[in-house]
This record gives structure tokens, sequence and C-alpha cells, in this order.
């Protein structure tokens, strides 16, 4: 049984983006001209510093009609506006546990056109830094959340700071910054604190 996602097996269910010469022909200038008031003001090439790239057919130089297929696409997460994973994908950072699965919801659910897949793709971030951040505690070489702490007293930081375009927002920099990790820290001593009267009571 021929694989339905096999380019050879649907060449005309191919979406014209992945194959070398576009299948259906661009709309005559008079087609246009009717269509959209106002068209082809800019038909002069001079007026287009586009134009070199709108030569059809281009050469491009491409020795194939479609291009070969990487192999191990099948699961993985792409947009359901797309017909199949691109050609050509990257592999050097497979999702995994808890944000791999936000993530996959998003692809799986959500339109690339909806806020919901975008806000999931942050949440999933978001999980993963600070699962690594979680994960780097138990080793011997933990993540410093006051990095550059140190260089601001060192290095002059408040006089580097002076006539910067910037100055509001620096005043926002140790809350963005140290924030997270005070509450964080807050969260986990009234956490300790509940738990140690729940055994004593």
């Amino acid at each position: 049984m021929t694989d339905p996602e096999t380019p050879s097996a649907i060449p005309s269910a191919i979406p014209s983006a992945y194959v070398r010469d576009k299948r259906t022909p661009p709309p005559s200038r008079e087609e246009l001209r009717a269509r959209i008031p106002g068209w082809g003001a800019d038909l002069d090439p001079a007026d287009r510093p586009s134009y070199p790239k709108l030569q059809y057919p281009a050469d491009t130089g491409a020795h194939w009609d479609f291009p070969d297929r990487q192999p191990g696409g099948e699961g993985r997460e792409r947009s359901i506006e797309h017909a199949f994973v691109t050609p050509v994908f990257g592999t050097a950072q497979p999702l995994r546990g808890v944000s791999g699965a936000i993530r996959r919801l998003a692809y799986a659910r959500f339109s690339e056109g909806r806020l919901a897949h975008w806000v999931l793709l942050v949440v999933g971030d978001r999980v993963d830094a600070w699962g690594h951040r979680l994960r780097s505690f138990a080793s011997r070489r933990p993540d410093v959340p006051a990095t550059g702490v140190r260089t601001e007293l060192t290095h002059g930081g408040v006089r580097s700071r002076h006539g910067r375009s910037d100055v509001r927002h620096q005043l926002l920099d140790p809350v963005v910054v140290v924030g997270p990790w005070v509450a964080g820290a807050g969260a986990a001593v009234l956490g300790l604190r509940r738990l140690v009267r729940a055994v004593r009571g």
C-alpha cells in the first residue's frame, strides 16, 4: 500500500510552497486590473527593488522538483495548517516531559493564527526553563539566581547606566530578575511551615 504522505503518490496534493515549479499560473494583468482597483501602479521594474526575484521560471539551480524528505518525520509536531512535516526539520531539541506535552498540545489543537497556540508555547518554554533550574540544584554547579550582581559592584554598574535611554526600565530590572526567586523562596518557606505545623499538630 502506498504511503499517503509520499510525494510521488499524491503530486497534486503537495503544496506549491514545497515544489520547484508552481502549478497554478498567476492571473493575467488584465484580470488583476479588473479585479483590483489601482492594480499595476508599480509595473515599472525600476520602482520595485524585488523585481529580480519575481522572474519566473526562476533560475534557482535546484536539481529537484520536490526535495528529498528527511527521515524521522513520523509523529513530529507540525502546525495544523500544514499537510505534513516540512521536508527538512530540526532534531536538536526533542520535546520531552511536561513542557513537551504542553507544546504538542499547542501544535495539535490550535492554529498558528490563534493566541492559544503561542501562549501554550510560551508556557511550555517557561516550564522547561524552570525544570532546568530546579535540576541544576541537584548538580555540583547549580544556577546562580543573581548572576551579574558582583559585576555591578566591581565594574561600575551604576556609572554605566548614566545617560542611557532605558533608565525607567532599569528600575524594574531587580524586580524582574530577583522577584521570581524571592517569591519562590517565600512560597517554599510558607509551605514548609505549614508542613511542620501539620506534622506537629
